[in-house]
């Protein structure tokens, strides 16, 4: 992974692929939390919710439809 094979900077439409790329640079080192979100205009709350979803539920938590399938779904794990 590159910075070239990373979502444009002006992308406005995050599916599921692109919010992991970012993720997965951020994590991998090629990009700070600080960098990535100036680079995509996020702020730190919205990228650590991306990061969340994967930790908790893979790619599928970061679905929009999804979200609060998986929120919930973790919250009830926790309690048992």
């Amino acid at each position: 992974m590159t910075l070239d094979t990373l979502p444009p900077a002006n992308t406005r439409r995050w599916v599921v692929r692109r919010k992991a790329e970012v993720v997965a640079a951020v994590n991998g080192g090629l990009l700070s939390v600080d960098e990535a979100c100036e680079r995509y205009d996020l702020t730190v709350e919205e990228f650590a919710s991306w990061q969340r979803a994967i930790d908790r539920s893979g790619m599928p938590g970061l679905r929009v439809t999804r979200i609060q399938h998986y929120k919930s779904l973790y919250e009830r794990q926790q309690k048992y």
